[in-house]
């Protein structure tokens, strides 16, 4: 049996939070990860009664960052909707490197610190910090940690209340994947597994991405990897694409529950 989760973002393009929440939900879906910027278009009272009348339970809520004076500035604020949401973790978006910046472990020195200095409210509100290191291609405009082993260094560093998510997307490649996920996993510092693929040829770094089973990823291989480190939560299918963004919501969330099932190889529970 294997429990998954859907990324709002997957459908977010034609289907809004609360048409969301009603896919889920007619999917037997019981838990949900969403965005703070798709709770304000319907309005967070709507949203809230909408959870809160289908069951749902939140794993991760998108985000804080990017971490500028004024995407900082807001962090409390999404704290804080985070713990009215009931989330478990709350996803941190570094932003890369500032304009005209080029001093990498300077910007890198920076995001830390502002990590370090979230955790005293995020503890406060019972709530944990995730980081998910993104594709190294990404490093300069969209994250400053780029490898799961860096984030891990992170965490070893600022202790409790800090965790990594592990996104296929933007780990696949690398070769220390499967010591990094068990040191991970050793610390009981995973808080998610995002699944997705790797298309040949790769359009756009952001918003091509794959439905699973569609390019080159070992999807199976890097679940049996996170479950062998002690991850024992849902499968978060998170797909940021132009491609299937066009598709009919129900659909795509069907065919990735079918090629969830498929590769995973168990049947699905909600």
């Amino acid at each position: 049996m294997i429990d998954v989760v859907f990324n709002h973002a997957t459908v977010r393009n034609r289907a809004d939070m609360l048409q969301f929440l009603d896919l889920c939900a007619e999917r037997g879906l019981g838990t949900v990860s969403i965005w703070g910027n798709e709770i304000e278009k319907v309005g967070e009272a709507r949203a809230l009664e909408a959870l809160r009348a289908h069951g749902m339970r939140v794993s991760g809520y998108n985000r804080i960052g990017p971490f500028t004076p004024e995407g900082l500035g807001k962090a409390r604020a999404e704290l804080e909707r985070a713990a009215r949401f009931g989330a478990d973790h709350v996803f941190l978006f570094t932003g890369g490197l500032a304009k005209g910046e080029r001093d990498l472990p300077r910007a890198r020195d920076r995001a830390e610190a502002a990590i370090a200095g979230l955790l005293p409210m995020t503890l406060d509100l019972g709530l944990k910090l995730a980081i998910e290191p993104l594709h190294p291609m990404l490093v300069g405009d969209r994250t400053v940690i780029a490898s799961l082993g860096h984030a891990n260094d992170i965490c070893e560093r600022l202790g409790e209340g800090v965790g990594v998510v592990i996104d296929v997307h933007h780990l696949w490649w690398d070769e220390h994947l499967e010591a990094e996920i068990a040191r991970a996993g050793k610390a009981g510092r995973i808080l998610g597994f995002h699944v997705n693929d790797w298309l040949i040829p790769t359009r756009h770094l952001l918003t091509d991405r794959g439905m699973m089973g569609d390019g080159i990823i070992d999807l199976a291989g890097i679940e049996g990897m996170v479950r062998r480190a002690g991850f024992a939560g849902p499968i978060e299918v998170e797909i940021f694409s132009e491609d299937w963004w066009q598709r009919d919501p129900a659909e795509v969330m069907d065919i990735a529950l079918d090629r969830c099932k498929a590769i995973f190889g168990r049947d699905r529970a909600a």
